[in-house]
């Protein structure tokens, strides 16, 4: 197995994000130092990065439903809750797919495939992602078209990719963007403020009926079907 797809498998990233462990002199097998990316790693093959040993993980990704008050940390300094804790505690190393803030609720995939992570949040694949927001105060029908063409917010340049008003206070929203808290932000800018934000889909995976705090594997249909995704017409 070449280098590179070892350690991805080991949850250290993905594997175009590994390599700069490698190039950066991060990594020794069988305590040689190894810049070339074309290694191979056998079965009886030792592999440090700095000085932690690390081994192949079996491949795991779940969607979990985040519940309000959460963050998307390891471990968190102010003490908060954490997703980590909703998960079982004898898993592989996982990460999170992206991130909702802790007032969000709603659809996250953890995983250790990194390959699959760098699919769903490289700015290149433009994946989808659905929202339901409730905000303060009814919507005008005039922001819509603002939403869509875009706008500067901190983080950089945002837009909605599909904005449908459900109700007068309730939206459905579709970004292929990963700003930072960018749907509180775009609403604010233009004077609402956002009272519930749930994640109900990303790409073609939904987050259907599972009750918060509920997380469950993913099917390999399902993981394949996430690599495949397409963003939606607008």
């Amino acid at each position: 197995m070449r280098l590179n797809r070892f350690l991805a498998s080991a949850g250290l990233g993905s594997r175009r994000g590994v390599e700069e462990l490698i190039t950066a002199g991060q990594v020794r097998i069988n305590g040689h130092l190894v810049t070339d990316l074309a290694t191979k790693v056998g079965p009886e093959d030792t592999v440090k990065v700095g000085a932690r040993i690390v081994r192949q993980q079996q491949s795991l990704t779940a969607v979990l439903a985040k519940p309000r008050g959460y963050v998307c940390t390891a471990d968190d300094e102010c003490q908060r809750r954490t997703i980590f804790e909703l998960l079982p505690p004898g898993w592989p190393r996982v990460h999170h797919v992206g991130r909702l803030d802790m007032d969000s609720e709603g659809l996250l995939i953890v995983t250790n495939d990194g390959d699959l992570s760098l699919a769903l949040t490289h700015p290149r694949y433009k994946i989808d992602k659905e929202y339901e927001v409730l905000i303060d105060k009814p919507f005008n029908q005039k922001d819509r078209e603002k939403l869509l063409r875009g706008f500067h917010i901190m983080g950089g340049r945002a837009k909605a990719e599909r904005v449908e008003i459900l109700a007068p206070k309730h939206l459905r929203l579709t970004l292929n963007q990963g700003i930072k808290r960018q749907i509180r932000l775009m609403l604010y800018e233009l004077g609402y403020e956002v009272e519930r934000l749930v994640r109900t889909r990303i790409g073609t995976l939904k987050i259907a009926a599972m009750r918060p705090g509920e997380w469950r594997i993913l099917t390999g249909k399902e993981i394949a079907a996430l690599r495949q995704s397409e963003p939606l017409a607008p």
